[in-house]
């Protein structure tokens, strides 16, 4: 016993650690007012001393952080980052040059190895390299078969629905689209989520309900490792396809068509290191999950807005006529699919589309990057931001910030319409980022939101039930946008008459 005693005795006591604890943090707290290099940005005291600002909105708030920031700029960071709403900005941060991003925030998706997920610049640009062809315009456009097909399968099931004069969940259905042309795409396999009853509308809701595990993770930094220790039966198809892809056919010899992006990654220059099973794993499953709601996403807000302005529609229409026309002229039967090229070639199409995407940009949230090699300087180079700061931007905010776009939250495609307008506007116009980070499979969006347009526009009217503009609105930040809508959009479809 007077050993234990002794050792007791030995020990500090609570009030002496409790001393150690309040002088530590008084301490942190004065350094990150007072002297840290950010400090003489402005912005709330608290967020300046503790992440725990941010975590209340992004856990306890059901992510409005977003909402916050944009609320804190219209007063005026954190301890740690700087975030900007000044879209003279944008080009400075959003560039070519040398550019990490801040792993704090992409660690948090648990994708250990993931081209989306790397922060350091050079690996990520070795990591993306092999990838960069399999998503090149060129390469997308020669595979417009797989897209057409997805989008048959898309048309025959609005068919069936509107013979029976029934309600279609179309969310649900688009959503079931752009995971069949993506998985198809990307791996060479389709899962026929089309032809599901329910259009395997369960997945949707785990892909979007994700952004809750980023927020809990980027806090408390061993939720998303444990989560997805259970998970392990989510994964086995695409583990399985993993394998037989790399391992069934020798490099240098596959057909293109049949290439996916894991014989692209094992057959590169990467090192072995960078072929490990797991990595190329979780490769593949954020690259495919990146297509899925996304895209789905823009198509609803369009599909939407389109068939609620009968101007909008009479006007798409009469465009998207003048290709079918033209494709059936030498032939009595009935138009092909019309090639990406010429729908490219459509102007108030193209309208349409920039401005589905300018009010649904995918990501809902900050993205910031940082300089590991050279200061920043911000306002006329009157502010410097030391190298190494993470500095980030919201592409939702600057899309709807009235300055640069009257009446932000209208869906107006003909502002896209004039030449120098549209020239002004796409300086600050990023719904798939830009610079070295730009998202690797914008050619793929686009050629799916181009020809899934053109083949529903003309063949089926559509009337929403239950759905309000305020449907698509930004409700929360799950990383991607969360809207009040989520991803259901009920409709009454019918074969067009016109």
């Amino acid at each position: 016993m007077d050993g234990i005693s002794k050792l007791r005795e030995g020990l500090p006591s609570w009030e002496s650690i409790a001393t150690i604890v309040v002088i530590y943090l008084v301490t942190v707290s004065i350094y990150r007012l007072f002297l840290h290099p950010l400090a003489r940005f402005p912005g709330p005291k608290l967020a300046a001393v503790t992440r725990y600002y941010e975590a209340y909105y992004d856990l306890i708030r059901n992510g409005q952080y977003t909402f916050k920031i944009a609320e804190l700029h219209k007063r005026y960071g954190t301890p740690y980052e700087l975030h900007v709403i000044d879209p003279a900005f944008y080009e400075k941060l959003y560039c070519q040059g040398r550019w990490d991003k801040y792993a704090w925030m992409v660690d948090a998706f648990t994708g250990d190895g993931a081209t989306i997920c790397t922060a350091p610049h050079e690996l990520h640009k070795a990591r993306r390299q092999p990838l960069n062809h399999f998503f090149s315009k060129t390469r997308v456009a020669s595979q417009q078969n797989v897209i057409d097909r997805n989008i048959a399968v898309f048309c025959d099931r609005v068919s069936q629905s509107a013979s029976t004069g029934k309600l279609m969940d179309v969310g649900a259905a688009l959503s079931a689209l752009t995971r069949d042309i993506a998985c198809e795409f990307m791996l060479n396999k389709t899962y026929a989520h089309l032809k599901s009853k329910d259009f395997h509308v369960q997945v949707s809701h785990m892909l979007r309900s994700g952004g809750s595990m980023w927020r809990a993770t980027k806090h408390i930094r061993w939720f998303g490792p444990a989560m997805h220790s259970g998970c392990e039966g989510d994964t086995k198809e695409l583990l399985r396809i993993a394998h037989t892809s790399s391992s069934t056919t020798p490099p240098g010899t596959r057909e293109e068509s049949s290439r996916t992006i894991v014989h692209e990654i094992v057959d590169s220059k990467l090192p072995p290191a960078e072929k490990r099973f797991q990595r190329v794993i979780n490769d593949v499953s954020t690259i495919t999950g990146a297509g899925f709601e996304t895209t789905a996403s823009v198509l609803r807000l369009v599909f939407y807005h389109v068939y609620s302005a009968q101007g909008i529609l009479r006007r798409l229409r009469a465009e998207l006529a003048t290709i079918a026309l033209n494709a059936a002229a030498a032939s009595s039967s009935p138009p092909p699919p019309p090639p990406i090229k010429s729908l490219e070639q459509l102007p108030y199409l193209t309208s349409v589309i920039m401005e589905g995407l300018r009010l649904s940009p995918a990501i809902g949230s900050r993205s910031a990057r940082i300089a590991p090699d050279r200061d920043l300087f911000y306002g006329e180079g009157r502010m410097r931001i030391p190298a190494g700061t993470p500095v980030g931007m919201t592409t939702i905010l600057m899309h709807t910030d009235e300055t640069l776009y009257p009446a932000p939250l209208s869906f107006r495609p003909d502002r896209w319409m004039d030449a120098e307008a549209r020239k002004r506007l796409e300086k600050t116009y990023a719904p798939f980022s830009k610079g070295t980070r730009m998202c690797l499979g914008l050619n793929l969006a686009w050629a799916e939101m181009y020809l899934i347009i053109a083949r529903v526009v003309p063949r089926f009217d559509v009337k929403f039930q239950g759905v309000d503009p305020t449907h698509f609105d930004m409700e929360s930040d799950q990383f991607i946008i969360g809207t009040k809508g989520d991803a259901q959009l009920n409709a009454l479809v019918t074969l067009c008459k016109a």
